[in-house]
């Protein structure tokens, strides 16, 4: 039985290079310390941000600059931590930011406090005064737009220090699933032995073409997930609750109201998102799953079935090196710096790829400002791997771009855009793929890696958003959020997805288990409409050429500057409109079509 090896056992080059963060943990100990010493710099500002225009524009520069510092602290800690969770070294060090971060909001607590209090108009006035304060406009801003919501100084003081304990929820999850939770080993049909994670389960098990090692990964996948069943339970329903009094407090219509805030965009179309694709795609994916039962030859289907291959004897391995240049092809449209950009990326170890104990599963882009991205991903030899790495590259690209030509204060969008240029480069790829092979077999492949992009965004984290949206309704009628809730409402609406063809077992139920997403607030959302974007924006690159690409990167630059649906705008989609969310919808189930011809009865 394979079993993965330690941290201090994988090859250098396989790893990302912290040292262009830190070169020591020392180094990263002397500017933790430092930044902690920097509070003060901010403290001769307090009571006096209505003085005069340069007096608020020193104090939010001085802010801003603290600010760049501890998140390079805080990144080191965290990619740190993220590579090997079990370390106690990096465990202690997330502790350290963390408490670090909730004193630094603590001190920095006054600065929004006192913008609130000046008189009406001021803002304004010190705007026009001080050009140098332009480029805090967002900021100021989107302040202002609070100020209903806003609670006395000392009680917002009082909140900002208790940020780690706001946090704790997040941070027991993640610590539990990186260094706890243990799967058992399994057996396929021969009777070979494989050791189970989640790493192993959702890079290699979960898509297997065997449906002995697949049925065999999810059964020892799900008794492991059973084991914290109700302590995952109660931490996500600490998180609940946590947000159901902060909303409350602030007196907000409701708890995704308050959470929503932050997005800039209307309810409306959070609404549509969840209803829309819900109700029409549910047609689209129970066909994909009849074919599925069909080509596989299954008596039922499992839900640990509907990512199985449907041509499990043409399933090409391909290797790092191989996706690299894949990519860069793919990405070529988008003009030479951008592909330079991404080159650099692969090339230089800002890619943490192999698999070892404690590491975090699934992907992630960390791009810490002033330095540059960092991807984890846990590399299989997979055509999935290919979208998952095109996908992350997109966050750097578009964060590359973004610190290029935006300050800090204005680099990133509000969360609805965030996964549409990571999206994109997918969209961007498999159109490259499917205009080069004219073989049917190729063509069938890369069809079903784009909806496994469409199933990821548009089921998993879709329903995800449906998950949340009931608990959260449930929490504010003042029903406990315990396992069996969760439990239930999540099979509930798997089957209410799925219809009857999909058996939707003890294990689906539990998949709420599976994902940090429900500790980021409204998050799992933000994905379809991401997804949406860049269906449409792959539509007009192909439709356009070289001028649709133009707007794009110039949206990419933009950072935060706009508001997402401007964003979107920008790049010539209309998200005001129900229209791309249908042709998205309706993309799918085009794809569909070509499949069923492609495996005919």
């Amino acid at each position: 039985m394979k079993t993965r090896p330690a941290r201090a056992q994988v090859p250098i080059e396989l790893t990302w290079n912290l040292d262009d963060l830190f070169v020591s943990p020392a180094d990263w100990e002397t500017a933790l310390e430092g930044v902690d010493a920097a509070r003060a710099e901010v403290s001769p500002y307090q009571g006096r941000l209505g003085n005069s225009a340069t007096t608020l524009l020193d104090c939010l520069n001085t802010v801003e600059a603290i600010q760049q510092r501890f998140i390079r602290v805080m990144t080191f800690a965290h990619l740190r931590n993220a590579q090997d969770g079990t370390n106690p070294h990096g465990q202690a060090a997330m502790a350290r930011v963390a408490a670090l971060g909730a004193r630094l909001s603590a001190s920095l607590a006054f600065v929004d406090s006192e913008v609130l209090q000046l008189p009406d108009g001021m803002v304004e006035q010190f705007l026009a005064a001080e050009p140098g304060l332009a480029a805090h406009t967002i900021y100021l801003q989107d302040l202002l737009e609070l100020r209903p919501h806003r609670l006395s100084a000392d009680t917002e003081q009082v909140l900002a220090s208790l940020g780690e304990v706001m946090g704790a929820p997040s941070m027991i999850y993640n610590r539990s699933k990186t260094s706890d939770i243990q799967f058992a080993p399994f057996s396929d049909a021969a009777g070979a032995v494989y050791a189970n994670s989640f790493n192993s389960y959702e890079s290699n098990y979960e898509s297997h073409e065997d449906c002995s090692v697949r049925r065999g990964a999810w059964q020892s996948f799900s008794a492991g997930l059973k084991a914290y069943n109700h302590t995952y339970a109660a931490t996500f329903a600490t998180e609940v609750k946590k947000n159901v009094v902060l909303a409350r407090l602030r007196q907000y219509p409701s708890t995704e109201a308050f959470l929503l805030q932050a997005h800039k965009v209307p309810m409306a179309l959070y609404s549509n998102i969840l209803q829309i694709i819900q109700t029409e795609l549910a047609p689209h994916m129970r066909r994909y799953a009849r074919l599925r039962q069909r080509v596989l030859g299954l008596d039922k289907l499992l839900y640990c079935d509907i990512k199985a291959p449907l041509d499990p004897e043409f399933n090409p391995r391909v290797t790092y090196d191989e996706a690299c240049e894949l990519i860069l092809d793919a990405l070529a449209v988008m003009g030479p710096d951008y592909c330079a950009f991404t080159r650099t990326a692969l090339k230089e170890r800002w890619v943490d790829r192999s698999d070892n104990v404690g590491k975090s599963s699934g992907a992630f882009c960390a791009s810490p400002y002033g330095v540059h991205p960092f991807i984890l991903i846990t590399w299989a030899d997979s055509m999935r791997n290919v979208f998952t790495l095109a996908h992350e590259l997109g966050h750097g690209g578009h964060f590359g771009l973004a610190m290029k030509h935006q300050r800090l204060v204005n680099t990133r969008p509000a969360m609805p855009f965030v996964e549409a240029p990571s999206i994109m480069n997918e969209m961007l790829l498999a159109h490259h793929v499917l205009g080069q092979s004219q073989d049917k077999r190729m063509r069938r492949s890369i069809i079903m890696q784009v909806l496994g992009t469409f199933h990821h965004n548009f089921v998993t984290h879709l329903l995800e958003a449906e998950l949340q949206r009931q608990v959260y309704a449930l929490a504010e009628a003042g029903q406990a959020i315990t396992a069996s809730v969760l439990n239930q409402r999540k099979g509930d609406i798997l089957r209410a997805f799925w219809g009857d063809t999909v058996e939707i077992d003890e294990g689906a139920c539990m998949t709420w288990m599976r994902q940090p997403h429900y500790y980021m607030g409204l998050y799992p959302y933000t994905y379809s409409v991401g997804l949406v974007a860049s269906t449409a924006m792959a539509r007009l690159v192909h439709d356009e050429g070289q001028p649709a690409v133009e707007r794009w990167l110039n949206v990419l630059k933009a950072g935060g500057t706009l508001k997402p649906l401007e964003l979107m705008q920008a790049a010539g989609i209309d998200m005001h409109s129900p229209a791309p969310i249908h042709d998205a919808v309706a993309y799918v189930g085009s794809l569909i079509d070509e499949l069923e011809l492609a495996f005919p009865v």
